[in-house]
């Protein structure tokens, strides 16, 4: 009974200084946003809101999981989106709605009324604000993911070099992850440009342990099933010492010192299997 009359002393309050409350519930926050957001956005947002909190308020809801609040968690979980994809900050985006506690402090009479109707609110809001805080989090994390991914893709181009040869040049770490993209790259510009020959550039990788040649191999075995030759070129001294010294055998696969060398190793290839294929046509 306390809470239905508290929830009662909030309906009235929200109604009767509606546009009072409005009003400071946007300048407060616009403040705090540093006028990043203009005020009609602003406004729409949190009246919004405002219309959505008194829906569910006057619907008996008490608590932010409740059907009545169905619509103004949908709300929050779309501004807290949008605040994540603008570049605002966990804390500006949170106080779009703890905001609204200090807009309602003044109109308060300090009765026992008024006191557990601000009590009431108070928690709902904090319920609401870690829902913001929660879908920023999911929202940011989406981001970063896919901001990792499109790097991803950049740092493993696939490049014609020549008609029938391909080359990716590899800069930094390989690990499981870009290993994966790398062989879906470079077996689809094997189709693309219908080339047989593959020139794998690990110039740009820093070192070569057991763990990159595996990822390397993997690379190679998949270009093979596509009836491509492979070179491995960017064998610089240090890296082939290292090589040595851990015992990892690339056993048939041909590896060059510069990229230079690989490209003419693979134009040699191409040279031969076409005065094969025309030997055998010959005879034939």
């Amino acid at each position: 009974m306390t809470e239905d009359r508290g929830a009662q002393r909030l309906v009235e309050l929200l109604a009767d200084h509606e546009d009072v409350f409005v009003t400071q519930w946007v300048t407060t926050v616009g403040e705090s946003l540093s006028g990043r957001l203009s005020n009609a956005e602003l406004e729409r947002e949190l009246r919004d809101l405002y219309a959505a909190l008194q829906s569910g308020l006057a619907a008996g809801a008490l608590t932010s999981r409740e059907d009545g609040f169905a619509e103004i968690r949908s709300l929050l979980v779309e501004l807290s989106r949008n605040r994540a994809r603008q570049g605002f900050t966990p804390t500006e985006t949170a106080i779009s709605v703890f905001a609204l506690k200090q807009v309602l402090e003044p109109s308060l009479t300090g009765s026992a009324e008024d006191i557990r109707a601000y009590l009431q609110l108070s928690r709902l809001l904090d319920e609401l604000g870690l829902l913001t805080a929660e879908a920023y989090a999911r929202t940011r994390e989406e981001i970063i993911s896919s901001q990792a991914d499109q790097l991803l893709e950049l740092s493993t181009p696939v490049v014609k070099l020549w008609d029938g040869v391909v080359a990716v040049p590899l800069v930094g770490t390989l690990d499981s992850a870009r290993t994966q993209v790398v062989m879906e790259r470079l077996l689809q510009a094997l189709i693309d440009y219908n080339s047989t020959q593959a020139i794998i550039d690990i110039t740009g990788v820093p070192a070569v342990d057991t763990q990159v040649a595996q990822h390397l191999l993997k690379t190679v075995v998949a270009a093979r099933m596509m009836g491509a030759d492979c070179v491995i070129s960017g064998i610089r001294p240090q890296i082939a010492q290292t090589i040595v010294a851990l015992g990892i055998e690339f056993g048939d696969i041909p590896t060059k010192g510069t990229l230079a060398d690989a490209l003419r190793h693979a134009l040699d290839t191409i040279e031969r299997d076409k005065k094969l294929a025309e030997n055998r046509g010959s005879l034939l």
